[in-house]
């Protein structure tokens, strides 16, 4: 589902300045009557918060008019129900974890590859149970959560770190939109969900965060991915996609940070002190460099082995899937896993790699 900002200081504004620009004068200007239009699905998460205010900005429009194109950035309230709009072919691009990229859009065959690798959830997704309960007074209960998301994940490393299975507890699927209100009620026993909604539920007097994706740390992948056939007829829409997110981030490493989260608190419904302590549980990949270094390493093939193990498990790539590999994937540092005549899903630092090369 969806994760401090740990910015980093290393770079100079004026150099960034610089380096936005000399990247800018590369791309090719379009006229306005020939112009594509893609868009891109995003929901409220604190990962992917900068997408608003790359819009809000201008930042997003500068740099897909300097590729000669129209971005179109839309709102989808519900998360998951985005990733199921992109499969339909709604949208040509989507924000979304590793797992549900996989399980739903690469699963039905929809070939996905990813722009940019945001960041990981570093106690962003939470169990939340009653207070003075421990997880494990979890067993029996029933839990409230999206079913089939990386709350389900979450949900299961930590029954198996407890030595239960799904099967020692009720799972209740609830959309997202509905778990603060249901819990708000006073009848359910526990929830599973993410950031701004886990971030409500931890400051209820009745609440004990019993387990977060801190003891999991790089396993839930927050990506911004984009259809692969799309990207190949039209890789400017990646390379503006990757331009306009790496000058938002360096407006938050800058005098103007303080009115960029101010604009992404509004967006996700808190204020700038409770975005700030959501930011503090998010690894962010501050910088193209970053996330280069992190996609030509062997830990997203490990990370994703380990994913498809556990949704093929759980049935999540439906009842036909033979084994955990049948959805093959391509990575950064030129390896392949699973079914290699059914790759569905790539990690492509192409696109990450250009922005870094131009030193943003």
């Amino acid at each position: 589902m969806r994760y401090a900002f740990r910015l980093l200081s290393r770079r100079l504004r004026l150099r960034s300045a610089l380096a936005v620009a000399a990247l800018l004068l590369l791309a090719p200007w379009g006229l306005a009557e020939d112009r594509p239009t893609f868009r891109l699905a995003w929901s409220i998460y604190v990962g992917w918060a900068p997408w608003d205010y790359a819009e809000q900005s201008g930042i997003l429009k500068k740099w897909a008019d300097r590729y000669g194109i129209n971005i179109e950035l839309v709102q989808v309230n519900d998360y998951i129900e985005s990733i199921n709009q992109y499969t339909a072919g709604q949208f040509d691009a989507v924000t979304a974890t590793n797992m549900d990229i996989l399980t739903i859009a690469a699963a039905s065959g929809v070939e996905s590859t990813a722009v940019i690798v945001g960041d990981y959830s570093d106690g962003n997704d939470g169990i939340i149970l009653r207070k003075g309960k421990n997880l494990a007074d979890i067993e029996g209960e029933r839990v409230h959560l999206v079913e089939l998301s990386v709350s389900h994940y979450l949900l299961a490393r930590a029954l198996e770190g407890l030595g239960l299975r799904e099967q020692d507890v009720e799972i209740v699927n609830m959309a997202e939109a509905d778990l603060v209100a249901a819990w708000a009620g006073g009848t359910v026993p526990a929830v599973v969900t993410w950031n701004p909604m886990l971030m409500q539920l931890k400051d209820q007097p009745d609440t004990a965060l019993v387990f977060d994706s801190s003891t999991l740390p790089g396993e839930i992948l927050d990506l911004t991915v984009a259809k692969s056939a799309v990207l190949e007829a039209h890789p400017e829409f990646g390379h503006a996609l990757a331009g306009a997110w790496y000058e938002t981030l360096a407006l938050l490493q800058s005098e103007q940070r303080e009115d960029a989260v101010a604009a992404m608190a509004a967006v996700t419904g808190t204020d700038s002190e409770s975005f700030e302590r959501q930011l503090a549980t998010t690894h962010l990949f501050a910088t193209p460099a970053e996330a280069l270094n992190f996609v030509r390493s062997d830990a997203p093939r490990k990370i994703m082995q380990s994913v498809a193990e556990f949704s093929w498990s759980h049935g999540l790539y439906g009842p036909f899937a033979p084994d955990p590999g049948f959805v093959g994937m391509s990575f950064g540092d030129g390896s392949t896993w699973g079914d290699s005549s059914n790759v569905q899903l790539h990690f492509s630092p192409a696109f990450m790699a250009e922005a870094a090369e131009a030193g943003l």
